[in-house]
């Protein structure tokens, strides 16, 4: 069995009176696919800004490579190897996908304002690693025809695969995917697919992902934890998780309702 990479246990998020996030654990084992799944307003994201340290917990604990990761700040999360895509993208819209790309590397960066002033030879060396390092990732994802096109000029589809790749470029130990299939095509769905399973074999990389698209889910995902009004409903593989009768209550309603539901197709 994989090590265990991320922990979280009995996570708690209070905002006044609402509980988002209520006791939640759970543990994501190295090299895998961890994927979050619920209704809107299950806590799924939430949870995401814990991990990313937007947010901190009211109780509970989160470890990341046996480090406490509560007591980390926010700025340092991207050092310990930990990336993030977000639902909406973020990206510098005035800027090429080569320079968003090269920005994903500023934790990378080991030199001070003298140094780069006079472009000194560690400079230049490291510079020419971090070009190396986006090259490899543009290829990957197949961003050659987009390498200094502005990010304003681009498709959505596209920008949410530059988000990825600026992503991939800080070389994250885990990467956070959140919605990575919102607002694309099935075309765009399936490449999404592909590059995951990609990012997994081919780079090592453990990927946890928030997503509502449950083919994706069931295409890409090892294991599954269902949520619902910030509890955990049920954990396990795919079918697994979509057979739980709790989380079929939560997304389409009462199991009455479903069976009727499923007699009437019938």
């Amino acid at each position: 069995m994989n090590e265990v990479l991320l922990s979280a246990r009995d996570l708690s998020v209070r905002f006044g009176g609402v509980l988002a996030v209520n006791k939640v654990s759970f543990d994501v084992r190295r090299g895998e696919v961890f994927t979050l799944i619920g209704p809107n307003g299950a806590g799924k994201t939430t949870v995401f800004n814990l991990i990313s340290r937007i947010y901190n917990p009211t109780t509970g604990t989160l470890s990341f490579e046996d480090q406490p990761l509560t007591q980390q700040p926010p700025h340092r999360i991207a050092k310990l190897g930990i990336a993030r895509t977000f639902q909406n993208i973020e990206l510098f819209e005035h800027a090429s996908v080569l320079h968003n790309l090269l920005i994903g590397r500023h934790t990378h960066r080991a030199s001070n304002v003298f140094s780069e002033m006079f472009f000194t030879p560690k400079v230049r060396a490291a510079e020419i690693a971090a070009r190396e390092k986006v090259e490899q990732v543009i290829e990957l994802l197949d961003l050659q025809h987009h390498r200094d096109t502005m990010v304003a000029g681009l498709p959505y589809g596209v920008r949410k695969v530059v988000e990825l790749a600026r992503a991939l470029c800080t070389e994250p130990k885990l990467l956070l995917l959140d919605e990575p299939s919102s607002g694309l095509n099935v075309e765009e769905t399936e490449d999404m697919a592909f590059w995951i399973q990609d990012i997994q074999h081919e780079l090592g990389i453990t990927v946890l992902m928030v997503e509502h698209d449950m083919t994706l889910v069931s295409k890409v995902s090892d294991r599954v934890l269902a949520m619902n009004q910030g509890e955990v409903l049920a954990t396990g593989t795919p079918r697994e998780v979509q057979e739980h009768p709790g989380v079929i209550e939560a997304y389409l309603g009462s199991i009455e309702d479903v069976s009727s539901l499923r007699r009437a197709v019938a």
